[in-house]
């Protein structure tokens, strides 16, 4: 296994991909983060003073020292978490269209090691990826958002765990369904218009009605991993509004954590780690069937 671990690191560092990745990364955190965290620097003003004290009221804050700056970082990094996404696309559905697999799956013992071997080998890239996100958009946070409204020690840990954790699960998702759909342009597609356009416009059509969508559906968990760390320190995940908030206020609070419908961290970091258990395990199962000649 440490055999096929190296290749697959040799194999990625051989091509370009990785590197420029890297550069709509730092651009979509640092900016995403910047902007939103100057948007909402004034918090109370950006809310209203009589919801900003119905939301301080039971957490024992000041209104004018909640911490924007997680909702700055969730933003950013939530953004950004699609470029592991898509790296890991490139993962099998690229060696496909390079037609490398045959060598990948000839060299290894069986289709089990080899793949195995890959998912090894891009937690690590996630985690990469991860830390970098985080990096750039603590970088933006400071330079945006008061020294009274910055995250605590304890939050910044959160926020730092958080989005290296998301960006490893979006990394793995990106691998099941590249391998599910076997071509890359296809796959990248179809991430990108449900990430960015068909799951947003049904979580807001459908709002009126449910809430519940936003927190199960694969944008909105993998959303809501580090937009619920922010929401839960702003008491506004959907198992823990204020009351009198109605539910178009909560649509606001909550894309204000970039996470509309999110019930928790954990909760959402679970939800999204089933769908992506689920397209890796189709992934997983079509490759073991498929003629690779």
């Amino acid at each position: 296994m440490g055999n096929l671990i190296k290749a697959e690191f040799r194999k990625t560092l051989s091509l370009n991909t990785w590197w420029v990745l890297l550069f709509p990364l730092v651009v979509l955190s640092f900016g995403l983060t910047y902007v939103w965290g100057k948007i909402t620097n004034d918090f109370v003003g950006f809310i209203g003073s009589d919801t900003a004290r119905d939301l301080a009221r039971p957490l024992g804050l000041n209104p004018d020292a909640f911490p924007v700056g997680l909702l700055a970082i969730a933003h950013g990094v939530n953004i950004a978490q699609l470029v592991p996404a898509l790296f890991g696309i490139f993962a099998l559905a690229g060696e496909y269209r390079s037609r490398t697999i045959t060598t990948t799956f000839l060299t290894a013992p069986n289709r089990i090691s080899a793949l195995t071997a890959k998912m090894l080998t891009y937690i690590v890239w996630g985690a990469l990826y991860g830390l970098v996100s985080f990096g750039v958009a603590a970088l933006a946070t400071l330079a945006s958002v008061d020294s009274e409204r910055l995250p605590t020690g304890p939050q910044w840990l959160a926020a730092l765990g958080g989005t290296v954790l998301a960006s490893i699960l979006v990394t793995l998702f990106g691998i099941g369904f590249g391998a599910v759909l076997r071509n890359v342009t296809l796959a990248v597609v179809l991430l990108l218009v449900w990430f960015l356009i068909i799951e947003n416009v049904l979580v807001i059509a459908t709002w009126n009605l449910t809430s519940v969508l936003g927190g199960i559906l694969p944008n909105g968990t993998a959303n809501g991993i580090v937009g619920g760390i922010a929401a839960d320190a702003f008491g506004i995940n959907t198992l823990n509004l204020p009351g009198g908030v109605d539910r178009w206020s909560q649509l606001g609070l909550q894309l204000a954590a970039g996470a509309p419908g999110v019930f928790s961290w954990w909760a959402s970091a679970l939800i999204f780690f089933g769908w992506t258990m689920v397209f890796f395990a189709f992934g997983w199962v079509g490759n073991q069937r498929r003629d690779i000649t």
